[in-house]
């Protein structure tokens, strides 16, 4: 490797075109050693460092690959690299600092056929906390950040996706033939607000019941997750109905999960019911992604459930305010409009949504990795 320091030259020796400093291996050497911020190992280790180059007016171009379209705060990335090449090669001139992303998956689906890489369960405790509100604004944020998004609501008693987002329909189920010469049946999912969805809510009257015992509420979520054509997605949004009951079970069996998320509100009785959920998550092995806080401030208080993540050791995903405009838009069924750049729950929303995926990156790409290198 180049030494990326700088020389002077000597004073009788011909002058040299500090130009040819800008080697590929000097780049790469002033570089190699920068922390992802919030990963916290070198870039280059991570595969995150795709390609790095020095144009002939002496500018620098340097491609960034991220584990996901949401990552927060890529701006400290583009200042530490600038700042690297500022003081170790002060002869090159402007460095810009390119972004993609490919969302890093745990191949949730991979053994009953899905390809889709993150499944991600939303629990609570109990009813009532605004777990389904959350789960569309998770699908919702994540398809914001560019990703590619599917919402299937599992709470089979009180299905409440297609009213929050204001989808209608009924899933189509499509005959096809496989390379065998076998015919299969396909369910294709309800599409709106580029989303794919799934609800038992599609298939029945807004006032009808589902009087079910676990056999059957099993085959359904199978049907749900194995038989839907989901396509290629990057993250399953999955709203799982309130409690500790088997659903979880019927998940953790079917798929290996990217993790899950507990929401609660900040009052005492929500977080007793959110540690059930946490334990429920643990003893069935599902990993927990962390806690939101729901409604948070006026008349529910603050900051119970960062006191019980910090008390559970687990991540705290962040707050979304008690605002009337959630509620109003989730009746409305308008969830879409909270990400409006002019909406105050917007910022908050986002927040949450960046620090669940982000979650997912970290746990997946603990373990080192070689260098991904294109030098041009």
């Amino acid at each position: 490797m180049t030494n990326c320091s700088s020389q002077l030259p000597h004073p009788n020796s011909a002058p040299i075109d500090t130009m040819s400093n800008l080697t590929e291996s000097a780049i790469l050497d002033c570089l190699k050693d920068i922390n992802d911020p919030e990963i916290g190992r070198p870039l280059s280790e991570l595969g995150m460092l795709k390609r790095a180059a020095a144009n002939d007016d002496g500018s620098i171009n340097v491609d960034i690959d991220l584990p996901t379209h949401a990552y927060p705060g890529r701006e400290r990335i583009t200042d530490a690299i600038q700042s690297a090449i500022s003081a170790k090669l002060p002869e090159a001139g402007a460095t810009s600092v390119n972004f993609t992303a490919t969302v890093q998956g745990v191949d949730s689906g991979g053994k009953i056929g899905l390809q889709v890489k993150n499944v991600i369960a939303v629990g609570s405790g109990k009813g009532g906390v605004g777990k389904s509100t959350t789960a569309a604004s998770l699908a919702y944020g994540l398809k914001h950040f560019g990703a590619k998004v599917g919402l299937m609501d599992a709470d089979v008693y009180g299905p409440s996706i297609p009213h929050l987002v204001g989808a209608k329909g009924e899933p189509n189920i499509e005959e096809r033939q496989t390379s065998q010469g076998h015919t299969i049946s396909r369910i294709q999912p309800i599409e709106h607000d580029g989303l794919k969805l799934m609800s038992i809510g599609f298939m029945i009257q807004e006032d009808q019941a589902v009087i079910w015992r676990g056999p059957m509420l099993h085959k359904l979520l199978t049907q749900f997750l194995q038989d839907t054509d989901w396509g290629e997605l990057d993250y399953l949004i999955i709203d799982l109905p309130p409690g500790t009951g088997d659903v979880s079970l019927t998940l953790s069996q079917l798929l290996g999960l990217a993790g899950a998320v507990v929401v609660c509100t900040p009052q005492k009785v929500a977080l007793l019911d959110a540690v059930k959920a946490v334990s429920m998550f643990n003893q069935v092995k599902i990993p927990i992604l962390g806690i939101i806080e729901n409604m948070s401030g006026d008349i529910f208080g603050r900051g119970g459930a960062k006191e019980a993540a910090d008390g559970l050791s687990i991540p705290f995903l962040g707050e979304v305010p008690s605002d009337a405009d959630i509620r109003i838009k989730g009746d409305d069924g308008q969830i879409a409009a909270l990400f409006e750049t002019d909406n105050p729950a917007r910022e908050h929303l986002l927040h949450v949504v960046e620090n669940v995926a982000i979650q997912i990156a970290k746990s997946i790409m603990e373990t080192p990795r070689m260098p991904t290198l294109e030098i041009i």
